[in-house]
């Protein structure tokens, strides 16, 4: 895990920015920095990279890495690396390091930029071919690292974080306000419905996507894999059989690394299923962190118990405190060029430090569970829909009713057939918003909007999630808060082959016996502990902003109405009045949180 940063055009790039840059890099690579200058006729490249040494510590693994006239900065993991090793030296490729860096460039140099169709990994990379004369760009199928870029006159700046191309292009980039106005009242999930970033002409590449950049400077863009929906007519057993054996060589690709790994550890299935999994199938030597909120609504700590008492691994366990909240998120918010998108990663952020303040380097995560075989209150309403005409369709409900209903607080979602009555409803996904929005000095509405992957009412929605809503967000924060304190974070559940065999399966698997996650919960029995495996409650990774800071004591109300730039944009009376009333509305929570945010990064920013 590292971090790049380059550019491509016409322009010399003056060494003290080449050396400024670096230095922000730090983090993303405290192990080895450098960088190469190519000057091709008119045609000017700067390559950076920072490393954190994961795979073959030694310095011969070192990045920029030139094979032949191609030059590699990359940033990430190739998980079947060994195996493509093999491939590549059956085919008379001579090998200089144990990397899976040089295991990519030699694919590139055999295949070409089709090669990232055999990689099963999290990536961006950026790729000088000299003989053609052009820069390639690539990103991972689920977009787990990131990749930004900035187009001007003279050329295409590019990097893992926006201050990289802030400081080597030495622009000074203006905030994106509609952006800002989006993240106040739509939310986290509204953040990747287009391409804006939170600073006008700042893009980010898209997820499975190759951009190619050549002497002209023209930009072409090239999705190389393409989410897809192919249900096929299977049993239930043959559903989780399936789901396990792919689940379990996901996490066994995952733990390939030359440094110990650590376990992010809740009270969920997602989480608590990983760990299990690498104690009692690959007789992993656990350590596990846990984060404790004394809010009751999300405090997980006996279902975190039993599974470290199920395993008998180490565990940590960290108390959210309320002491120094404005003058950390300031420090989370000015690294990461942005707001903190939810409540759970200020949360998570203790939890990376605590991590890294204990010698580890990789962390594995529970990351998109849900939006493989369900997991959120919504999928339960769908997937009542989806089997409307089914024979057991009656139990399904019941099921619901004695099960799911008890435990729903969103007002839409206490309706187990909302979906019979208009399928288009997304009401509950933005709750609130238009209150949030006559906050605001300016009129500001924005309609929810989906893509269409395919016909299925459940699964369009969970895709929508992993590649739109839900999972970008949760990625983009899970590669801010562990690089911060130099960790790389894994995701087992977002793997290629994973994904394809999870959205074969048919619908009615999907949710059973009130149960959602069932597939999941099924693969695991036996390995995860009882008390979690069937625990109905989906609290998740969350806290109440009341949690984290006191609203009630003077000095903080003080703090957020003094003179900001945010009341440019806020009218203060209005969240004067939210602070006083202290709504117990998990929306009015999550909007107070992003007031804050935004707050803090327009006085950093403006």
């Amino acid at each position: 895990m590292c971090g790049i940063a380059g550019f491509i055009g016409n322009i010399p790039i003056d060494d003290d920015r080449v050396r400024q840059t670096l230095g922000l890099m730090n983090n993303r690579g405290p192990d080895h920095q450098e960088y190469v200058t190519y000057n091709d006729g008119d045609l000017l490249v700067t390559l950076l990279h920072s490393r954190l040494s994961i795979i073959d510590l030694d310095d011969r693994a070192n990045q920029p890495l030139t094979i032949e006239d191609c030059t590699l900065v990359f940033n990430g993991e190739i998980y079947n690396y060994v195996e493509l090793r093999k491939h590549l030296k059956d085919k008379g490729v001579v090998f200089k390091t144990q990397s899976d860096t040089e295991v990519l460039l030699q694919s590139y140099l055999l295949y070409g930029e089709d090669c990232v169709k055999d990689f099963e990994g999290m990536w961006s990379f950026a790729l000088y071919d000299r003989r053609k004369q052009r820069i390639i760009l690539s990103r991972d199928r689920f977009g787990e690292k990131p990749l930004y870029f900035l187009r001007t006159s003279s050329g295409i700046y590019f990097g893992s974080e926006v201050k990289f191309i802030r400081a080597l292009s030495g622009i000074k980039l203006k905030i994106n306000k509609r952006h800002l106005y989006r993240y106040l009242v739509n939310g986290y999930k509204s953040l990747y419905k287009t391409t804006d970033t939170f600073f006008e002409g700042i893009e980010e590449l898209p997820y499975a996507t190759n951009m190619t950049i050549d002497t002209g400077l023209t930009i072409k863009k090239i999705r190389y894999w393409e989410s897809v929906c192919a249900i096929k007519k299977m049993k239930r057993e043959e559903a989780i059989e399936g789901f396990k054996h792919y689940l379990l060589e996901s996490i066994k690709l995952r733990l390939r690394a030359d440094v110990p790994m650590a376990f992010c550890l809740s009270g969920g299935v997602d989480s608590s299923a990983i760990t299990s999994i690498a104690v009692k199938e690959f007789n992993y030597d656990v350590h596990s962190f846990s984060i404790i909120d004394s809010d009751e609504r999300y405090n997980e700590y006996d279902n975190i118990k039993a599974t470290i008492d199920d395993l008998e691994c180490k565990n940590t366990i960290i108390q959210i405190p309320q002491e120094g909240f404005f003058n950390r998120l300031e420090k989370l918010i000015e690294y990461r060029d942005a707001p903190i998108y939810t409540i759970s990663y200020y949360i998570h952020s203790f939890l990376s430090e605590s991590i890294a303040s204990q010698g580890y380097r990789v962390v594995a995560s529970g990351t998109g569970a849900d939006e493989l075989v369900t997991g959120y209150y919504d999928h339960f309403n769908l997937h009542l829909y989806e089997m409307r005409n089914h024979p057991d369709y009656l139990q399904y409900l019941n099921d619901w009713r004695e099960n799911t209903g008890k435990f729903v607080r969103n007002p839409y979602l206490k309706n187990p057939e909302l979906y019979f009555e208009n399928t288009g409803i997304r009401d509950h996904i933005y709750l609130n918003n238009d209150v949030f929005a006559g906050y605001l000095k300016e009129d500001f509405k924005e309609e929810f909007i989906e893509n269409k992957y395919c016909d299925l009412l459940l699964r369009n929605r969970m895709l929508n999630e992993l590649f739109h809503e839900a999972v970008p967000p949760i990625l983009h924060e899970d590669d801010l808060n562990s690089m911060m304190f130099s960790i790389e974070n894994r995701s087992p559940y977002l793997d290629s082959r994973l994904f394809k065999f999870s959205y074969s399966i048919p619908d009615e698997h999907l949710i059973n016996d009130g149960y959602g996650k069932y597939i999941l919960r099924e693969a695991v029995k036996g390995v995860l502990n009882e008390p979690v495996r069937t625990d109905r409650r989906k609290k998740g990774f969350n806290a109440s902003i009341h949690s984290l800071v006191n609203l009630e004591q003077d000095y903080n109300r003080d703090y957020l109405l003094a003179d900001s730039p945010i009341y440019e944009l806020l009218n203060r009376e209005k969240i004067e009045a939210v602070i006083r009333d202290k709504p117990s509305e998990n929306s009015f929570s999550k909007f107070l949180f992003y007031f804050i945010n935004a707050k803090v990064f327009l006085e950093l920013f403006n």
